[in-house]
């Protein structure tokens, strides 16, 4: 109700066609298949690659530091580490170019972002492993 004149508020959708059908599309294209994980975990993840006229998959094993975003804009960033240099990938996980997420190792951490492990070299960079009780 409006304080003013007593009559009912318009909702959004009555001011805004628009905004419904942008919102039905984000639902539409939402990812149910990807499995929960957090920070500290160790996620391979299956990317679509094309080259030439062919198309393959090509799979990025990494500890996850960051997760950002919610909905359709989420993010993940996942680290590892390469011939003896740090590697990190940002990926959208609603993404058409993600083919896959598989949960390799769940990881123990305290902390929301694990950005300390850019400066961390060798063990010192593992990530400890959830005990099950």
């Amino acid at each position: 109700m409006n304080r003013n004149t007593g009559e009912p508020m318009e909702n959004n959708e009555a001011k805004n066609p628009g905004m419904s059908l942008i919102e039905q599309l984000r639902r539409e294209n939402l990812k149910t298949d990807v499995p929960s994980f957090s920070i500290g975990d160790t996620v391979k993840v299956g990317v679509k690659i094309i080259e030439g006229g062919k198309e393959r998959i090509q799979e990025f094993e990494g500890i996850v530091i960051a997760r950002d975003g919610g909905g359709i804009a989420e993010t993940i960033t996942l680290r590892r580490v390469s011939h003896g240099q740090g590697v990190e990938r940002i990926f959208p996980i609603h993404s058409p170019r993600i083919a896959s997420f598989k949960l390799i190792r769940e990881g123990r951490v305290r902390r929301a972002k694990l950005y300390y492990l850019r400066g961390k070299v060798g063990a010192a960079a593992k990530v400890k492993d959830k005990r099950l009780h």
